[in-house]
């Protein structure tokens, strides 16, 4: 199957090197950082093209990257506290996807960079919860995940600043937020499929898009060491920032 057969007949060729460039860029932050692929990815590649269509591309790139790291997750993670979660993003994710399926595309992308630079605030005020654990905050936290990863895909914030602030061990911590996300892909690749959000488009287009995507993980963990954790870090807000900019509407005029 040759290039311009993976690349959907509304999708320029120009708009499709332009998510190649957004998916290297966004893939280089998860490398090196861990974080901040989907807060960069969203608001560029939605930009450019439509968000379903951009948030479903994420969805299936993301959902084969993830893939690997389930089993040590597995064994590592708090399945009990992190089946709680994963029962609120069960809830979170389908009422996401559903606005994501009715509303305009403009007004899905305003509130995709609203959303992203509220996540950003978040990721800059260092916000930890320190306080106790209770059923109800963990299943809120988890909706609130879910329903972001539904809608746009950027629901690691409220998980991460959750469990990266409680009395656990990293490697376990780490291993919940892991598995916690295999579990929303899970329910988003259910929600997109059944609301024919995951098209052949989609599947196609991640072909193309995915394996850039992949060098960019790759060149960015490559780079990880060489500097601080606090320079990589700025670089992230920064770029995050950046294309909270880059995608808002009211620039479409001006950059687009």
């Amino acid at each position: 199957m040759s290039l311009s057969e993976l690349i959907p007949k509304d999708v320029s060729l120009l708009v499709a090197m332009a998510l190649c460039a957004i998916g290297f860029v966004s893939g280089t932050a998860r490398g090196f950082s861990g974080f901040g692929s989907a807060l960069i990815f969203m608001p560029l590649a939605s930009s450019v093209a439509p968000p379903r269509l951009v948030a479903a591309l994420l969805l299936i790139i993301d959902f084969v990257a993830a893939a690997p790291l389930l089993p040590g997750a597995w064994k590592q993670a708090n399945r009990k506290a992190t089946a709680i979660m994963a029962l609120g993003a069960l809830i979170g994710v389908p009422v996401g996807t559903y606005f994501l399926t009715v509303l305009h595309p403009v007004t899905t992308r305003w509130i995709i960079s609203c959303f992203v630079a509220a996540l950003l605030a978040l990721l800059l005020s260092g916000w930890r919860y320190r306080g106790q654990d209770y059923v109800p905050l963990s299943v809120g936290i988890g909706s609130l995940s879910g329903f972001c990863s539904g809608l746009a895909q950027t629901g690691g914030p409220p998980i991460v600043g959750y469990w990266l602030g409680r009395p656990i061990a990293p490697t376990v911590a780490r291993a919940n937020i892991v598995l916690f996300f295999g579990a929303s892909d899970f329910f988003s690749v259910a929600s997109y499929a059944t609301t024919g959000l995951i098209t052949r488009d989609a599947l196609l287009l991640s072909l193309v898009v995915g394996p850039v995507y992949a060098l960019g993980v790759a060149f960015g963990a490559s780079l990880f060491g060489r500097a601080g954790e606090k320079l990589f870090r700025a670089i992230c807000y920064v770029l995050i920032a950046s294309a909270v900019i880059v995608g808002l509407p009211a620039l479409d005029g001006v950059l687009r």
